[in-house]
């Protein structure tokens, strides 16, 4: 076996390319059981396993034992213990279509289907959704040449030498041959996902009729609070989008689940420091302003991040509150957020973090997944925690928004970034155009992504970037900070929660300090991207923060 490739993905990913998906299943399960030091995630592909750290230091100390790893495919085929049975009523849309592709008929098609073992090599796309390689490739199709636009929870599909159940009701191109009851996640289960890379699939034809239904996991309801509690915070207006954010919750890659949590970290760390909270409890995250809300008890609050104009009404009296300052907030008064001078995204933390149920280990809303509280709406009552003893209430600091952003700056914002995983797959051209021109932040943009139009918004001049190869590259693990390429030429900025794979080639990765301001750019924002060397890059905050008293 050759040695495996090492490519960065970032400055605390590598993405390491290997020849088949035995190699794969190897590697994954050799850095499961013996992880790497700093190693927060490993997420199996195609042809390649992503390796995520929590520092840049120990991604690059990483890089010598991964390319001394065994790739050799393990004996067992990279399976482990008895297949999970999938019964399927085969009835599906496309099974004739199938049957005419492979040149097998829809009997056959049947037959092969279920004549083979399958293994779950990857995750993706939405939780619960594991890629199966058949044994053999007599059912290789393409995907269909118009996607639908809602295939039903249950769907057993083919697409490529790929097979897979859909999980939740959603778009897909796949062919589909069938349906089953199985339910592929289930957050009531100690293991949410059914498959996981290297599970073993036995597919079993039945007749008997089975009920279709959505596991779609549902945003968690928030618990009723009664009026005589003491301590909550009632919302009496979202605004645009007001979610609970935390720190995310890493690790669950393989399970088709995004880390998510607060777009612009410094921010909602920062809010939290402010009010004596811990770094990672769960705070509020709204954008473009519009959020009031009103105390229930006697509350220490702090505002940061999108620098916005914020007021407080109580009885007979108004007046003005501070950002980036703790301040009380008395018992029936509300506090409103206006629409921010500058900057995108605020965050309110309260003294004793917003007490809501956990979802796997969060508290966060992933709004790719569905996975975490609701959005906030009129009327809803979030309870708040206890206050930890030591914790001591902060002073007033600077924000963190660097003046780039503010209304009527003249330049634009630079993000920096490392070479992407793909970076070799675009012409000469295309990388000076990457750094060369400025980009504007389309309104299509959102927590999953920061789309780019070429130019500035009185400038639209240029032309898309290009590849230097045309091949098809088999979806990957990709990392926040992603700029993935899509035919159009126009890259998309992965934030928070993007998908955990892609199928798109990433051209650059923005460095993690400068993630927070990406966080932060509205439609119509011009910014500029600069290159580093993710080799000699050590942590140091965006170089244009702003000192804001």
């Amino acid at each position: 076996m050759r040695p495996p490739g090492i490519r960065w993905a970032g400055p605390r990913a590598l993405l390491i390319d290997l020849e088949s998906l035995g190699s794969v299943l190897t590697v994954h399960a050799h850095l499961q059981e013996h992880p790497l030091r700093g190693q927060v995630d490993v997420l199996a592909a195609a042809r390649t396993v992503l390796v995520v750290f929590d520092f840049g230091a120990n991604a690059r100390a990483a890089r010598a034992a991964v390319a001394q790893l065994d790739t050799a495919p393990r004996t067992d085929g990279g399976t482990a213990g008895d297949p999970v049975r999938i019964e399927v009523v085969y009835d599906g849309d496309d099974l004739a279509e199938v049957g005419r592709l492979t040149g097998l008929g829809p009997d056959a098609v049947v037959a092969a289907h279920t004549g083979q073992l399958w293994t779950a090599a990857f995750g993706g796309f939405a939780p619960g959704f594991a890629y199966l390689v058949g044994e053999n490739e007599s059912l290789t199709v393409p995907r269909r040449t118009t996607p639908r636009t809602a295939v039903p929870a249950g769907a057993v599909a083919l697409a490529g030498n790929f097979s897979a159940v859909y999980p939740r009701r959603s778009p897909g191109g796949w062919q589909l041959i069938g349906r089953t009851a199985s339910r592929m996640w289930d957050l009531d289960r100690d293991q949410p996902a059914l498959l996981r890379p290297g599970t073993a699939v036995q597919y079993v034809a039945v007749r008997e009729s089975v009920t279709l239904v959505d596991p779609a996991p549902a945003p968690a309801s928030l618990p009723e609070i009664p009026v005589e509690q003491g301590h909550a915070l009632e919302v009496l207006a979202p605004g645009p989008q007001s979610l609970i954010q935390d720190l995310g919750r890493p690790g669950l890659g393989d399970a088709g689940v995004s880390k998510a949590g607060a777009a612009d970290t410094a921010s909602a760390r920062q809010a939290n420091r402010l009010v004596g909270n811990a770094p990672g409890d769960a705070v509020i995250e709204t954008v473009l302003g519009g959020l009031t809300v009103q105390a229930r008890g006697e509350l220490t609050v702090a505002v940061t991040g999108a620098w916005t104009p914020l007021g407080i009404s109580g009885d007979r009296t108004t007046r003005p509150a501070p950002m980036c300052t703790p301040f009380a907030l008395h018992d029936g008064e509300t506090l409103r957020l206006d629409v921010p001078d500058a900057g995108l995204r605020t965050y309110l933390a309260i003294r004793g973090g917003i007490d809501v149920p956990e979802v796997l280990g969060s508290r966060s809303t992933d709004v790719m997944s569905g996975i975490g509280p609701a959005p906030l709406a009129a009327g809803t009552v979030l309870p708040i925690g206890a206050t930890d003893r030591g914790r001591t209430v902060g002073a007033a600091e600077p924000s963190t928004l660097p003046d780039a952003l503010r209304s009527g700056a003249q330049e634009p914002v630079v993000l920096r970034i490392t070479g992407g995983p793909r970076h070799d797959w675009f012409t000469d051209a295309s990388h000076t155009a990457l750094t060369d021109r400025q980009w504007t932040v389309t309104a299509e943009s959102n927590r999953i992504g920061v789309r780019l139009a070429v130019g500035a918004p009185d400038d639209a001049t240029g032309t898309p970037l290009e590849r230097r190869t045309a091949d098809e590259l088999p979806s990957e693990g990709v990392v926040a900070g992603s700029l993935q390429v899509p035919p159009s030429g126009l890259p998309v900025l992965f934030l928070a929660d993007h998908p955990v794979t892609g199928g798109y080639p990433v051209i650059g990765v923005v460095v993690p300090e400068d993630l927070p301001v990406a966080a932060q750019l509205a439609p119509g924002t011009t910014l500029r991207f600069q290159a580093v060397d993710p080799e000699t890059l050590h942590p140091t905050p965006h170089p244009l923060a702003t000192r804001r008293p």
